[in-house]
């Protein structure tokens, strides 16, 4: 197999391109003007950023790729899937508000967002994954599978369950509806929080199989003999009363995210922009950022989001580690930076799996523009 193309520009500005304009020169040299935008839907990936979280993209990056994709004739939009977890951005209408809190408007960015999976997280595609191990149907965000050519934009960081966030990250697990992201976490099935369940049978009413019942406490319980863990309770539930045991290893959670991004990926263009700056220990989805682990390294960008996640974190692990951060402080078992950070994790499961699954190839040649 040939090697994949990545494409890279470091963060050095002087009077005549700035950040924005070397990311135009960056896109257009890694070839994103061959893919044909002409009245096409374009969904765009990207982390809206959770409140309190200062690691987030900015939202002048995207619209450098939004506005080249308008001069295309693109019908364009930016997109995220709801969250499983409670936070800012667990529903469509509290997604959309932090969004706008973090800059994220049509006036910013120069298009519409869609929150992929709907107000409740219930607005999903079923999409099969032929070669999956351990997914056989993906859900995904109806938005995003709409759309006829996908762009990813990432932020790269570490992550306390996959080793790092990257593109293959930001692909599988975010645009999985609120019950894929369940599946990916669990192999188990979603329980009721009695002290926060009010009794309004709302669950009860969005299950299929007649899983739910009520006692005389007027509390819900879920037969997990009946249930089959589709994850629709949860987003019906306006109480977060409705849980997933996040008890799926890391390494099984690192194959269902790559089995996700196949699924989301599989038969139509697409193209990925990785931002390796801020390179906080912990995901984006968390209300707060620590000091970065590392110095800035630049922008990549690639047809193959694996190639690319292969080429961002060889280049992390190329960089020292930042006095008093997170990394600092820890016992280094290896010369490698997210496994030292997060020693529980393996990254290169996520990577291994893809290959195998045909998504991209980890052998890259690295173009610095």
């Amino acid at each position: 197999m040939n090697k994949s193309k990545v494409y890279y520009t470091n963060l050095r500005t002087d009077f005549k391109n700035n950040l924005l304009d070397k990311l135009q020169i960056l896109v257009t040299k890694a070839g994103i003007n061959n893919i044909d935008f002409e009245n096409k839907y374009t969904a765009i990936k990207i982390h809206f950023g959770e409140p309190g979280n200062l690691a987030y993209l900015r939202p002048n990056f995207s619209k450098v790729i939004v506005d080249l994709i308008n001069s295309k004739n693109g019908k364009v939009f930016l997109t995220d899937c709801n969250t499983l977890y409670v936070g800012g951005r667990k529903n469509g209408l509290e997604h959309l508000d932090s969004a706008y809190t973090n800059g994220y408007n049509p006036f910013t960015t120069g298009c519409h967002i869609i929150i992929a999976d709907g107000i409740k997280g219930t607005d999903e595609a079923l999409v099969p994954v032929y070669s999956g191990e351990y997914v056989k149907e993906a859900k995904i965000g109806q938005a995003i599978m709409d759309a006829d050519i996908f762009i990813s934009m990432n932020h790269f960081k570490g992550h306390e369950s996959t080793g790092f966030g990257g593109a293959l990250k930001n692909i599988g697990m975010g645009c999985g509806s609120r019950a894929g992201k369940m599946e990916m976490h669990s192999s188990g099935k979603p329980f009721i929080k009695e002290k926060k369940c009010v009794g309004c049978k709302s669950c009860a009413k969005n299950c299929a199989h007649e899983a739910i019942s009520f006692g005389e406490n007027k509390k819900a319980s879920i037969d997990h003999n009946k249930c089959v863990g589709c994850g629709r309770c949860i987003g019906s539930c306006n109480y977060d009363a409705v849980s997933s045991p996040t008890d799926e290893s890391n390494d099984i959670l690192n194959k269902k995210i790559a089995e996700y991004s196949k699924a989301v990926l599989q038969d139509r263009p697409h193209f990925h922009i990785s931002f390796v700056i801020d390179i906080s220990p912990n995901c984006d989805c968390h209300r707060e950022n620590d000091l970065p682990i590392i110095p800035d390294v630049g922008i990549f960008a690639s047809f193959d989001p694996v190639a690319l996640d292969m080429a961002c974190v060889d280049a992390c692990n190329k960089q020292s580690v930042i006095h008093g951060s997170y990394l600092d402080e820890q016992r280094h078992h290896c010369h490698d930076h997210f496994i030292n950070t997060h020693p529980e994790t393996n990254w290169e499961v996520c990577i291994d799996h893809s290959v195998k699954l045909g998504i991209g190839n980890k052998e890259y040649e690295l173009i610095e523009v």
